[in-house]
């Protein structure tokens, strides 16, 4: 094979999710192939689902809010031949996993903006290529190291149902507690299925807790389809937010309003609901104005809590009467100015065995 399993990430019904490692070799397939993946393998008597799911996600090729595919590979292992699909690996764990780390066990509204327009493009991206997901749920939203969003999972997902097509076929698909109206009383599971599955994830991001609370799956499904209560919105929501959760919780899905509807919602328009985006060049501009006089500075307070975390551990500095000087970082060419250049690299060029002579006070400026 062209890449080694690693330990086990988790395991559905049917198939389970590893780490994957590409093995080092000169070209070939595994030249395409990331450092890292994760895999989804099942046995090949039940791999029907799997296969679905790797052509489903090469339609979705090129979105970067949903999780990418590198295709499938067949192998032998103790005894039983599996099919497995090759996948981005999302470091950041799933949103589910950043929820319960969380203090108090709820985001606060700046991150849940922020996600939720990321999960918006998402599916705007799906609804438009004419699929539905059929289970947005916080497990199967993932993060990369940089906070950005993948949507995963698309084991349940199905093209969705023409206009005036056959829908009495009910059949219940997804996770009971994200499950919309329509779903649970006439097995309708259109794209207004996956908006209200994404006002359920925004409600418990705010919240801290699902958006509906009940223990027995019986009077949870009552509930949800017969009558009209919808999910109680979180009272510390900004008013913006509380109109967003209205416009996904609507119980007639023909009033909901669209992925594309929502993401020109106040809710994800607000300056800094974007990754990087305008925030981040915000915060460029007001720390990166130089002073141009004493009484200039802003005003500056000591951090305990201030420390140097991009040393890499295979460093270390013993006692060896070693400086670093000025003239080593500015130096012409320097590996310090090199973005290929390790951490190590540049540091080593920071240093001198030539012990400064603080006496000397010729290249000393005069501050006044």
């Amino acid at each position: 094979m062209d890449w080694v399993r690693g330990e086990k990430l988790g395991h559905g019904s049917f198939a389970t999710v590893s780490l994957a490692a590409r093995r080092s070799c000169g070209g070939g397939e595994s030249a395409s192939l990331p450092p890292l993946m994760a895999v989804k393998s099942c046995g090949v008597s039940h791999s029907s689902s799997l296969m679905s799911e790797k052509l489903i996600l090469e339609e979705f090729e090129g979105c970067p809010e949903i999780i990418t595919c590198f295709g499938e590979r067949f192998s032998n292992e103790n005894g039983e031949k599996l099919y497995n699909v090759l996948l981005e690996y999302a470091a950041g764990g799933s949103l589910a996993d950043k929820l319960e780390g969380s203090d108090g066990r709820r985001l606060p509204e700046s991150e849940v903006r922020q996600y939720t327009k990321a999960l918006l493009k998402g599916l705007h991206y799906i609804h438009k290529y004419g699929y539905v997901h059929c289970d947005i749920k916080l497990q199967n939203i993932l993060l990369c190291r940089d906070g950005g969003v993948k949507i995963a999972d698309f084991g349940l997902a199905k093209r969705a149902a023409a206009v005036g097509g056959d829908s009495r076929r009910c059949e219940l698909r997804g996770t009971p507690m994200y499950m919309s109206p329509e779903m649970v009383s006439g097995g309708e599971q259109g794209a207004p299925a996956d908006i209200w599955a994404l006002g359920c994830v925004v409600s418990e991001m705010v919240a801290g807790s699902p958006a509906w609370r009940c223990s027995d799956v019986a009077g949870l499904l009552m509930r949800i389809g017969v009558g009209e209560e919808v999910p109680e919105i979180p009272g510390i929501l900004s008013k913006e937010g509380k109109d967003f959760l209205g416009k996904c919780f609507a119980k007639n899905p023909t009033e909901r309003w669209t992925a594309e509807m929502l993401l020109n919602h106040p809710f994800v328009q607000d300056q800094y609901s974007d990754f990087g985006g305008a925030a981040a060049e915000e915060k460029i501009k007001t720390t990166s104005t130089s002073p141009r006089c004493p009484f200039d500075f802003p005003e500056w307070v000591s951090s305990a809590a201030c420390s140097i975390t991009s040393l890499p551990s295979t460093v270390d500095f013993p006692e060896s009467g070693l400086w670093f000087t000025e003239e080593s970082i500015l130096k012409e060419g320097s590996s310090w100015w090199s973005s290929t250049a390790s951490t190590a690299e540049r540091l080593l060029e920071l240093v001198t065995e030539q012990v400064p002579d603080w006496s000397v006070s010729d290249d000393w400026v005069t501050v006044r």
